[in-house]
């Protein structure tokens, strides 16, 4: 199943490799990411980051937001 909010951060970002270029990460990591991979907490913030905010922690990763407001 492919993951809207990654494909939407692929878009903004240009292409998947433009987008793990800005996350440090490599193209394959973000394919995964698109087609249902887990993303890993540390690049959360990198994702938002390279999209200037247009897509939220929450969106990428609403678990965090329940673990945020448990603590």
């Amino acid at each position: 199943m492919m993951n809207k909010v990654i494909q939407r951060a692929v878009n903004i970002a240009g292409s998947q490799k433009k987008l793990a270029d800005l996350c440090g990460v490599a193209q394959p990591t973000v394919w995964r990411w698109l087609h249902g991979g887990g993303i890993d907490a540390r690049y959360v913030m990198q994702i938002v980051n390279a999209t200037n905010g247009k897509v939220k922690a929450t969106e990428i990763r609403p678990d965090l937001a329940q673990i945020l407001k448990a603590s």
